[in-house]
């Protein structure tokens, strides 16, 4: 963490104040990594959406089997399904939280800022990238958002 800059006041005491951070400068990205960069995110974003397609044609499939399986149900039967039923929904919108991602992503590439950290500006590791291709955030500031 960088030492705030001291400075001397009017009447001669020390203050410490802190120096915004600088961002480094943008440098622009071949066309070609701009592309490769768009068919790795777009790809993604379609293999989230197939398994979003894929766990709501499980989840319609097994509710039509829990609504004809339902007689004699006691609450314990019922509470269970409940709780399956709520699992299911959260992960189904926990892939649509991803394909969201994905395409804001893909959004910041068009607009170039992507690989930028949203909050500070400095460029995302590589490796954070690799790692989580649609990150807005560096290393960095993440760690205090989740600080928080």
């Amino acid at each position: 963490m960088a030492k705030p800059a001291e400075t001397r006041t009017a009447a001669g005491r020390k203050s410490a104040s802190k120096a915004a951070p600088k961002a480094a400068p943008r440098t622009a990205r071949s066309a070609a990594e701009t592309e490769k960069i768009r068919a790795a995110l777009a790809a993604r974003r379609d293999e989230l959406r197939g398994e979003y397609d894929q766990t709501l044609s499980e989840i319609t499939e097994l509710q039509r089997d829990r609504l004809t399986d339902s007689a004699g149900d006691d609450q314990a039967d019922t509470g269970t399904k409940t709780f399956e039923r709520e699992q299911e929904i959260t992960l189904a919108n926990s892939i649509l939280e991803r394909i969201t991602q994905v395409e804001r992503a893909l959004e910041r590439l068009d607009e170039g800022s992507y690989g930028w950290c949203e909050r500070c500006g400095n460029p995302i590791p590589v490796e954070r990238l690799a790692a989580f291709p649609s990150a807005t955030l560096c290393v960095s500031c993440k760690q205090l958002e989740e600080r928080r």
